[in-house]
């Protein structure tokens, strides 16, 4: 092997990592977008515009993907789809009335520690030592968060923690569509089917405004262009470049990201319970994918 060839992988490797985590960046600058849309924005017209546009922007380079599906594929993503479009939902409903996008940031991440145990539930696959570990240190972090003044959780905690659990579901299944559909089609179908999802519950609870302003333009454009269709287009990319297990590790540094920004740009700040609280999730999420973890230290 030659020492240019035998350089490349390294290098794609370290351009992955920096790929992936220019991309839990942009997640977490989508929440302060989102936040400052639904200032003018209903819920769910807002999400569902963003994702519908952002999907029709990605069918641009997976036209050709897109046009090789079979029958089977476009029913195996839109179903998928369609489950993710809920978990959406309940995501933008939850942020609509959040009082703490960091704290929200933390519960949506849950998603990644249910995966197993949803997968033991419905497909009775098996549970790892760490998912075993992790889980209880996730529920003791969310517990923290919504029992600050006795068992009052707030709406956009429940709407943020039944996001995170269709997310988990989502995840499972978005896994066994993946191995027969190419990504970026799958991205294409999977974002346009959550817009008109969405859409659809909107049209039928939400008062749609008479104008748009050239606020609402602007962070809907933010949105779509930046926090949507790039996030899912570098994403797509630098997992081809990397293992699944190693792009797992970085993209757990998503709720972090979010928490600093949210204080950066909203001036939160959180209780030394709720810092606590999501220390503990953060906590679950790493000990979740502890054999990741590992793996890349030991490559670092």
């Amino acid at each position: 092997m030659s020492h240019s060839t035998s350089l490349h992988k390294p290098l794609n490797l370290f351009k992955a990592d920096l790929l992936l985590l220019l991309v839990t960046v942009l997640a977490a600058i989508s929440w302060m977008f989102s936040k400052e849309a639904l200032a003018e924005f209903p819920p769910l017209l807002f999400i569902g515009t963003r994702f519908l546009l952002a999907g029709l922007l990605l069918t641009i380079p997976g036209f050709k993907p897109l046009t090789r599906l079979t029958k089977k594929q476009w029913k195996a993503s839109a179903g998928v789809g369609v489950l993710f479009g809920a978990a959406m939902s309940f995501w933008i409903i939850g942020l609509f009335s959040a009082k703490h996008l960091g704290e929200g940031s933390f519960i949506t991440s849950l998603s990644v520690v249910l995966v197993p145990l949803v997968s033991w539930l419905l497909f009775r696959d098996s549970i790892s030592r760490s998912n075993w570990i992790a889980l209880p240190l996730a529920f003791t972090g969310l517990g923290l968060l919504s029992l600050q003044h006795g068992f009052q959780p707030e709406p956009s905690q429940l709407f943020f923690f039944i996001s995170a659990l269709l997310l988990s579901l989502t995840f499972i299944l978005n896994g066994r569509a993946a191995s027969h559909v190419p990504a970026l089609a799958l991205s294409a179908i999977q974002l346009s089917i959550v817009g008109i999802v969405a859409l659809s519950l909107s049209a039928a609870t939400e008062t749609w405004p008479d104008h748009w302003t050239g606020n609402m333009w602007w962070w809907l454009g933010l949105s779509i262009t930046v926090g949507t269709a790039a996030r899912f287009f570098i994403q797509t990319y630098a997992q081809g470049m990397s293992s699944p297990s190693h792009a797992a590790v970085i993209m757990i540094i998503e709720p972090v990201w979010t928490s600093l920004f949210a204080a950066a740009w909203f001036g939160e700040r959180m209780e030394p319970s709720q810092l606590f609280g999501c220390s503990l999730i953060f906590t679950a999420l790493v000990v979740n994918r502890w054999n990741a973890v590992r793996k890349w230290l030991k490559r670092s």
